[in-house]
C-alpha cells in the first residue's frame, strides 16, 4: 500500500446529507481541512441503525490517504453490522473554546467538526490491514510504531478493520469572538472567548518497565505539543 498519507487536495462536492444548511459559511469541503481535523482528533463517534434501533459508538481510528479506518474484535456488535452493508454516520470534534456573550442566548462554542457518511468494508488485504494497524498507532501517539514489536499473525487474524472513504464528507467550523444584539454590546457584562485545550501530564512509568529505560522523546514532545 503505498499511496501518500496526504493526497492532493481537492473540493468534495456536497451531498444532499453533507451539505450544511444551519450557517452555511462555516462549512468547509476541503479535503486538506477534513483530513487536518482528522489527524488531530483521538475518538469519532462511529453512528448506525440495526432492526430501527440506532446506535453510537465511540471508538479510535485512523486515516491513511482517502479513507478511515477503525478496528476492534471480530464479535464487536458494531464491526459485525458494519460488515453487512449498512450506511455509518462518523463523527469527529474539536472543541477549542467557551464563547461567552452579553446575553445567554448567543453563547456558542469555537469548534471544528467533520462528518463522515458512507458504507464501510472489510480489510482482507494483509498489506493495507497493517497499513491501518499503524495509522492506529500513530494516530494515538507519532513515531510508536516503529519502536514497538509489530502485531503477530495471531493477532492480526484477531483483529477486525473496517475502511471508509472518505469521498461523502463535510467540515464545520466556527472561531472567533461572540457575535452579539447590537443592542446589547453596551451592558456592563464581559465578555469573550475562554480557550479549551487537550492538555497532556506527565508520562507515568509502568511498574514492570525494565529499570534504565527513558521515556521516549516523543512522549515528552507529545507533552509539550498538547500543552501549547
Amino acid at each position: 500500500m503505498t499511496t501518500s498519507n496526504n493526497p492532493i487536495n481537492q473540493q468534495l462536492v456536497p451531498t444532499q446529507r453533507t451539505q450544511i444548511k444551519r450557517l452555511p459559511k462555516r462549512g468547509n469541503y476541503e479535503t486538506q481541512v477534513i483530513y487536518n481535523i482528522l489527524d488531530e482528533a483521538l475518538i469519532c463517534h462511529v453512528g448506525f441503525t440495526v432492526d430501527n434501533q440506532p446506535f453510537v459508538i465511540p471508538t479510535a481510528y485512523g486515516r491513511v490517504a482517502d479513507k478511515l479506518y477503525i478496528h476492534g474484535s471480530p464479535a464487536s456488535r458494531m464491526l459485525r453490522n458494519l460488515t453487512q452493508g449498512i450506511e455509518v454516520c462518523v463523527t469527529v470534534t474539536l472543541l477549542d473554546g467557551l464563547v461567552l456573550a452579553r446575553s445567554a442566548f448567543h453563547h456558542s462554542m469555537n469548534y471544528r467538526s467533520v462528518v463522515i457518511f458512507g458504507m464501510a468494508s472489510l480489510v482482507n488485504d494483509t498489506e493495507e490491514k497493517n497499513a491501518a494497524l499503524r495509522a492506529f498507532t500513530e494516530q494515538v501517539i507519532p513515531q510508536r510504531w516503529e519502536e514497538v514489536r509489530q502485531p503477530s499473525k495471531q493477532e492480526l487474524q484477531g483483529t477486525m478493520v473496517l475502511s471508509l472513504p472518505l469521498n461523502e464528507a463535510s467540515a464545520k467550523i466556527r472561531t472567533g469572538n461572540p457575535v452579539d444584539d447590537e443592542s446589547d454590546y453596551n451592558l456592563p457584562v464581559w465578555a469573550g472567548v475562554l480557550p479549551l485545550q487537550m492538555v497532556a501530564g506527565k508520562a507515568i512509568n509502568d511498574q514492570r518497565l525494565i529499570e534504565g529505560i527513558e521515556i521516549p522523546d516523543y512522549v515528552r514532545n507529545y507533552r509539550e505539543a498538547r500543552n501549547l
